[in-house]
């Protein structure tokens, strides 16, 4: 499968939460910019929930992908599963299966998110498409 990797960046908008969810869960609007073999934007809806115990936490994301991989003009959606269990991270980021539109159709794979020190964000994304199986 190919790999592509780059910079992004993204913007975090605090949103409101359902009345009864209030103090529960944290929302958030999200708007990401990719760059390299990924070069798109992103809108995404993002909520989330602490524990009482600290570095324990979830999140959960959808965001609609719309640009250029790889060169093929198209869209996708990314599904994001977050947990960290006590400080301990596991992130699963993958392709929404059959959202591919335009030259990304039949588009699968998964992303990988890497923040380093400075708080820099770089994607991994190993994808594959119909013609490349």
């Amino acid at each position: 499968m190919p790999q592509v990797e780059g910079p992004f960046r993204v913007e975090l908008s605090p949103q409101p939460v359902h009345a009864a969810a209030e103090g529960m869960f944290g929302r958030m609007a999200l708007d990401k910019r990719f760059e390299g073999a990924l070069d798109a934007s992103s809108r995404g809806e993002m909520l989330a929930a602490m524990t009482a115990v600290k570095g324990s936490a979830g999140y959960v994301a959808l965001e609609k992908v719309d640009g250029a991989l790889d060169g093929r003009r198209g869209g996708f959606l990314l599904l994001h599963s977050g947990l960290m269990n006590r400080g301990q991270a596991e992130l699963a980021v993958v392709v929404v299966p059959d959202s591919g539109t335009g030259e990304l159709e039949g588009l699968s794979g998964r992303m990988t998110i890497d923040i380093r020190e400075g708080g820099a964000h770089f994607y991994r994304f190993e994808y594959a498409l119909p013609e490349m199986e």
